[in-house]
């Protein structure tokens, strides 16, 4: 036993399951979890584990409802969801044949048998370690989602723990043994995602400061120069919440030294470095591994630290021990009283020895944490190291991190593929620049929803290669900002430009825009993050989960709801080079919908066709939908805002209630939350919305907030505005196609009610496709009189074989074939909806 500390224990009450579940012989052991969820065990010496492992956590449930028929030879068990049969003490294992006579689970109400060594080729895969290799035929896992009913996860060869959080060396003499889980759920896909979390744990609940804009570059950066690239996003009204170092920040060398500066406070420690070089020799090695501020670069990085906390931007730090500890880490000489340096001097990493493990946290990653550090990005390598190292380091860093109840877990690391929605956030890896890689993403992130996980985090335009390309960019911000993380970085080299404003006025505009939105968008996205935490309602849902037979359509798989409010359609090809536009076709699901943006009403279930412009994005509210957004005036800051904007669409009464804490704490587990109600009653001529608090405690929040109530779609009304009983004053105004009611110092614990009535107050504002034609039509650069003409042939009542012919006329007065090509295809997308 070793005690790296109480918060790595594991709870053995959490493990051991009642034996009124289990049936066992001399070499089979099975257990029913739920209904839809058992547990088989197969060992030729008659060992089975209640060991918590890489993917399990938890295996008490409450008792389900089952029926058991057996003998000395066979046993049969159903429940509501399957039947299994099995021969007792046959191995698993063997043909397919036999193993189906041995054991099989048939899904009832459905032609579907599940055996051990089932190919389960429907499955919807779950997503890769990254994304430089991904592939949805080459992904590594089985996602949860199969059009069978059923998945099996072997949980065999994952790491098993000590109860004191160690990792626990596997038995020789069972190293045969087969623990497997098999998920037989039918139809029922949400009570899979249910099991599936007890099971391995619920979600991580990430801080509220992980859902803003992350800055990262592959660079050498120094003090200053870190402290004015934070000032340029401040200049330029573009809100930044993080800032994550490379491996830079740390010495890669053994720094040449005029002078040791011994001191007793590490937090005060400055090195003096030859300014004609940091390394002994140039052509030595750089190392990954490190983690000594290089103060040639950092000379302080507490005051660092703190100027940037002071500007409400959260620091987190690469770190890799993949090489070993050197002489030149500043603990080194307290190090080397725990662990032996080899025959080079270096202390080699060894993962999986808890003394290592220990000395890792207590002497290199808490004296970071001690400077401010808020979390660290765990970029150790699993394409050509262990992917169960790199799991080990995400866990018990996100572990160490969240010992103390003031701050909450966090890790930024390559994904370790096991029960990975414990360990937020996920980083792709190095992607390469290009419209080819980008078009993946989305895919991705639906695939990882397959398998529970939310968190990714992507090179916002792409790392490295390829060619920088504005319109690349700004498709790459936008659908960054209805993405799990939103998060700058690419390697070294000055041409690569992900600085907003170091690109053309207008990019730079487009991107300080939807920047905004996304730190607007916090207070949706952390209610949406708890309930992924809380109920485990999955935050990105595909379209194939209601519609299965896109999963294979190319134009329409990437499609997925944003939350429970917000669906994305999102746009990932080239616009049209004539038109200035992309030609963007997509399906909405079932009921009303409303462009986020423009409030343009759409009928769902069916498909569309439309034409964005740069600036534009396919975002859709439902009807009835509820928003809360953040009207921060320091833009920087994530906290629970004091200006809140409510923004209602009409077509249905809803109900959404937000979620509120201190963002960066445990306290929340202690009731130290707020949980307000945003109420939409509607009718056509008379709408109300009520903001009541209704759980948790007083004092999470500003005692008194300013609302904005913006009622989309909505003409001029009469507006009743009122605090509990009292009248309170408001101030109303129509803006653009939104009426708008602002009330001003309310205080957060009770209930605000806003009324608008009146006569036909509600705009229709039905999306047509002509209007987007006539648009297009009105910014090209053709003759003005020829497109009165154009707009008479598009919009006659003409059969299109006719307008084809009379658009080839305009030829002869100088309408360029390019424009004529153009407005032919055109009206083959009228045609088309």
């Amino acid at each position: 036993m070793y005690n790296l500390g109480q918060h790595f224990a594991i709870e053995p009450n959490d493990l051991k399951v009642k034996s009124d579940v289990v049936f066992q012989g001399s070499k089979y052991r099975i257990t029913i979890l739920t209904e839809r969820l058992v547990r088989l065990e197969y060992s030729e010496v008659g060992k089975f584990s209640d060991d918590a492992t890489e993917l399990v956590v938890n295996r008490v449930f409450e008792k389900p409802s089952f029926e058991v028929k057996q003998d000395s030879l066979y046993i049969e068990i159903k429940t509501k969801y399957f039947y299994l049969n099995y021969a007792k003490n046959m191995p698993f294992k063997g043909p397919s044949t036999n193993t189906m006579k041995n054991l099989r689970i048939q899904v009832n109400g459905m032609d579907s048998v599940w055996y051990y060594g089932h190919p389960e080729v429907r499955n919807y895969y779950g997503c890769n370690s990254t994304l430089e290799k991904f592939s949805k035929k080459t992904s590594e896992n089985k996602g949860l989602y199969s059009i069978e009913g059923f998945v099996s996860l072997d949980d065999s060869k994952h790491i098993r723990f000590n109860l004191d959080g160690t990792v626990k060396q596997p038995e020789a003499d069972n190293l045969n043994y087969v623990d497997i889980y098999v998920f037989v759920y039918g139809k029922d896909f949400g009570y899979c995602i249910k099991d599936y979390f007890q099971l391995t744990g619920m979600p991580a609940f990430i801080p509220r400061y992980a859902l803003g804009n992350w800055w990262c570059r592959n660079l050498p950066y120094t003090q200053d120069e870190i402290i004015n690239i934070s000032k340029k996003f401040n200049d330029n009204n573009m809100p930044l919440s993080v800032f994550l170092l490379d491996k830079d920040w740390h010495f890669r060398q053994k720094p040449v030294v005029d002078a040791a500066q011994p001191n007793e406070d590490p937090n005060k420690k400055e090195i003096k470095v030859k300014k004609q070089g940091l390394v002994t020799n140039p052509n030595d090695k750089l190392y990954d591994t490190g983690f000594t501020f290089n103060t040639d670069l950092i000379p302080n990085p507490k005051r660092l630290i703190e100027e940037l906390h002071q500007k409400g931007i959260r620091v987190g730090l690469n770190t890799n021990p993949k090489d070993g500890l050197r002489d030149y880490e500043y603990f080194f000489e307290e190090i080397k009283k725990y662990l032996q340096p080899d025959e080079n001097g270096v202390i080699k990493f060894t993962p999986y020895n808890p003394q290592f493990i220990d000395v890792y946290l207590k002497l290199l990653i808490h004296p970071l944490e001690n400077l401010g550090v808020d979390f660290f990005w765990n970029d150790y390598d699993v394409e050509t190291n262990d992917m169960r190292v790199t799991w080990l380091l995400n866990h018990y860093l996100y572990k160490d991190l969240a010992r103390n109840p003031d701050k909450r877990g966090m890790v930024l690391g390559r994904s370790g593929m096991v029960a990975a929605h414990r360990y937020p956030v996920l980083y792709s890896g190095k992607t390469k620049v290009g419209w080819d890689n980008f078009k993946t993403i989305p895919f991705f992130n639906l695939s990882a929803s397959n398998i529970g996980v939310c968190w990714w985090s992507h090179d916002i335009g792409g790392y490295n290669d390829g060619i920088e390309d504005s319109e690349l960019y700004i498709r790459s911000v936008e659908l960054g900002a209805f993405s799990p993380i939103l998060r700058f970085h690419s390697d070294k080299g000055k041409y690569y430009k992900r600085e907003p404003w170091r690109w053309d006025k207008k990019t730079a505009e487009i991107v300080d825009d939807y920047l905004r939105i996304r730190h607007e968008l916090i207070p949706y996205l952390y209610t949406e993050a708890y309930e992924y935490y809380d109920k485990g309602t999955m935050i990105f849902q595909p379209l194939y989960y209601l519609y299965p037979k896109y999963y294979d359509d190319m134009v329409y798989r990437n499609e997925y709801f944003f939350g429970r409010q917000l669906f994305v359609t999102p746009i990932l090809n080239k616009k049209d080079l004539v038109m200035n536009r992309t030609i963007h076709h997509f399906f909405l699901p079932d009921g009303i919908w409303y462009d986020f943006f423009t409030g343009k009403k759409y009928v769902g279930k069916k498909k569309y066709i439309a034409f964005y412009k740069e600036e534009d994005y396919p975002v859709f509210a439902q009807a009835g939908a509820i928003i809360p957004l953040s009207k921060k005036s320091n833009i920087n800051n994530t906290s629970v805002p004091t200006d809140l904007e409510i923004q209602v669409f009409a077509g249905q009464n809803n109900s959404y209630v937000m979620y509120e804490d201190d963002g960066i704490s445990s306290l929340y587990k202690e009731g130290y939350y707020l949980k307000t109600e945003l109420s939409y009653n509607y009718l056509p001529n008379n709408y109300t919305v009520i903001v009541r608090s209704i759980e948790g405690k007083s004092g999470i929040v500003p005692d008194r907030r300013n609302y904005i109530i913006r009622f989309r779609n909505t003409k001029e009304a009469e507006v009743g505005a009122y605090f509990n009983e009292t009248k309170l004053e408001e101030v109303h105004y129509v803006d653009g196609n939104d009426f708008v009611v602002e009330v001003k110092n309310v205080p957060t614990v009770g209930q605000l009610t806003i009324n608008c009535n009146g006569d036909d107050i509600e705009m229709d504002n039905a999306h047509v496709m002509g209007d987007d034609i006539d648009d297009i039509l009105n910014n090209l650069q053709i003759q003005t009189k020829l497109k009165e003409e154009i707009a008479k042939i598009i919009f006659s009542d003409d059969e299109i074989r006719i307008k084809r012919i009379n658009l080839t006329k305009l030829k002869k007065k100088g309408l360029d074939k390019s424009f004529i090509k153009l407005f032919k295809k055109l009206l083959e997308y009228m045609y088309q909806v």
